[in-house]
């Protein structure tokens, strides 16, 4: 049966707080997969997804990258939260570092085998992730950021990465596509990218349809890239 709480953490005066999702039926130490949330803080939608890694037989655990009980409803709003880790690097990766070093300590992880995904924003922070060099096997980015940190010391990158992008995105251009690809292999890092013909930005997010935004579902690239997902977990922690 799948069991679920929230935690709270902190980064430095930053009281955060997650959720996470495991079966219990399974006896052994479980891979942990981080779940980074979209612009508008930690919601249902990226709560569902650590529920559906503990489907799959991991310790899902949805972080929150702006404060207990902090969450956007307008646009406005959403930017207002983003904006200040999106300007400032080195506060984005401590903050995600924050969580994963709190999610390591969950009874039922396996601290050896840990992978992290993010959707839109949270992409750029599952990225960042594995951009300060965490011990971390494998991060996934649905339709994420992707532009590198500017002026900012670069670490080892230890993750093999995948990246799941909207041709038609328009938040993500192709130069912006070319410009990771060369980040990636300038860093030697065993990376990958899957394009979506006919899908733009939050291609997974059912609630999304804002054409004009450059948001919109899109049910076949949604179904792709969590099968793609799959499959690259099952490399990653070879099981």
């Amino acid at each position: 049966m799948i069991q679920s709480q929230k935690v709270e953490y902190n980064d430095g005066n930053n009281v955060l707080e997650g959720y996470y999702a495991y079966d219990d039926t399974i006896v052994e130490k479980m891979p942990l997969v981080l779940v980074a949330h979209d612009w508008s803080g930690l919601n249902e939608f990226a709560c569902a997804k650590a529920d559906k890694l503990a489907e799959l037989g991991y310790v899902g655990f949805a972080l929150d990258m702006y404060g207990k009980g902090k969450h956007g409803n307008t646009k406005e709003e959403k930017s207002a939260l983003m904006a200040p880790l999106i300007q400032d690097r080195n506060k984005l990766q401590n903050r995600i570092l924050s969580a994963f070093d709190a999610a390591k300590k969950i009874d039922q992880v396996s601290t050896s085998h840990i992978g992290a995904i993010g959707f839109c924003f949270g992409g750029l922070c599952v990225l960042d992730l594995a951009r300060s060099g965490a011990d971390v096997k494998g991060v996934v980015s649905f339709h994420g950021l992707l532009h590198a940190p500017e002026n900012k010391a670069k670490h080892v990158i230890q993750s093999k990465v995948l990246v799941l992008h909207g041709f038609d995105d328009p938040m993500v251009t192709m130069e912006h596509v070319i410009a990771f690809g060369q980040e990636m292999t300038h860093a030697n890092v065993d990376w990958q990218l899957n394009m979506y013909g006919n899908a733009m930005h939050a291609f997974t997010n059912p609630q999304a349809n804002d054409p004009g935004f450059g948001t919109v579902y899109n049910k076949k690239a949604d179904v792709r890239s969590w099968i793609a997902m799959k499959k690259f977990f099952k490399e990653v922690f070879e099981t």
